[in-house]
């Protein structure tokens, strides 16, 4: 026994002497802020490392709390750190981290338009040391969907931070849809997911329902909206599955996990396969599900359709 403490209290020693790394590969990840969608997507991003037989995986988490200067700080860390791959999560995660590292593997995820946002030269041909996914959800398909279970709607609300570049695109993408089919588009800017709450009751009495993209700030201050709608008894319906979860009427979403599996899956073909970043293309995510929460609904007061309920790929009591 007493061998063995000595054994290995001599391995402890020469880890720490030696700067002994017991694990084959150094992942960074830089992810914007904590909330459901982006967790599930580094959980299935790691899950697909697992699946992939890369296991021996030490992983430095940072989150940069919604704060834009400080995803660009958490980039010198990563420096620091010499990872062999680094994770981007979210496009204002993204950006700085693809300005900053030219020599080492980089993966973005959950970003709507990486060629908009200068991440990649095209979702083809990416180019540099730069791939990953998007997640561009069917926006249209969802203010769509919205119109059918409120075949009156006249005015839609949509709140997002104007700084987040994912949410630009998506918020035009909703006025050209919205004009379409005759809807009017009202919006509530922040600024931050302190504003989050004040821009849902700037709505109030201007609206027929809200729709909340997959912005950052304003699903990480989820709770602060569906306040307002319970209290008003206005529908809400945000832009992917996990926050339909909280609350929220119905919604046409990707998933997240899957999303961070298929880019675990590039980060498998990067370390084990020694293909380049370059030679990846961009991926989305194909096909989407409908999900209805029957009992948000229930408390607003809202009857959905059955023409919605029918074709439903779950039902949340």
């Amino acid at each position: 026994m007493r061998a063995l403490r000595l054994f290995l209290a001599l391995l402890a020693a020469v880890a720490i002497m030696g700067g002994q790394n017991l694990f084959a590969y150094k992942i960074s990840i830089n992810q914007f802020v904590e909330h459901p969608s982006l967790d599930q997507t580094v959980q299935g991003f790691k899950d697909a490392l697992k699946d992939g037989k890369v296991s021996d995986v030490e992983y430095s988490m940072h989150n940069a709390q919604a704060k834009t200067d400080t995803a660009a700080q958490i980039v010198h860390q990563i420096i620091g750190e010499k990872p062999d791959l680094v994770l981007a999560v979210a496009t204002s995660s993204a950006i700085p981290t693809v300005n900053a590292i030219k020599d080492t593997p980089i993966l973005f995820t959950a970003v709507t338009d990486p060629v908009e946002a200068k991440l990649v030269a095209s979702l083809e041909s990416p180019g540099a040391n730069v791939t990953g996914t998007s997640d561009i959800n069917p926006v249209a398909d969802q203010i769509a969907l919205i119109k059918e279970v409120q075949p009156t709607l006249k005015n839609l609300g949509i709140i997002y931070n104007s700084g987040e570049p994912n949410s630009v695109v998506q918020v035009g993408l909703a006025k050209a849809k919205a004009e379409e089919l005759g809807i009017k588009l009202v919006e509530a800017v922040t600024v931050n997911t302190a504003g989050v709450n004040q821009a849902a009751q700037s709505l109030v009495g201007k609206v027929d329902a809200i729709y909340l993209p997959t912005d950052n700030s304003v699903i990480s201050s989820l709770e602060a909206v569906l306040k307002v709608a319970l209290d008003q008894k206005i529908p809400v319906y945000p832009a992917e599955d996990d926050s339909i979860r909280k609350g929220g009427v119905a919604v046409l979403s990707i998933s997240y996990y899957q999303l961070g599996r298929q880019t675990g899956d590039m980060a498998v073909k990067i370390l084990k396969g020694g293909v380049k970043p370059a030679a990846i293309p961009v991926e989305t995510q194909n096909g989407s599900r409908l999900v209805v929460n029957q009992g948000f609904a229930d408390k607003i007061g809202l009857k959905i359709p059955a023409s919605v309920l029918d074709r439903a790929d779950e039902t949340l009591k």
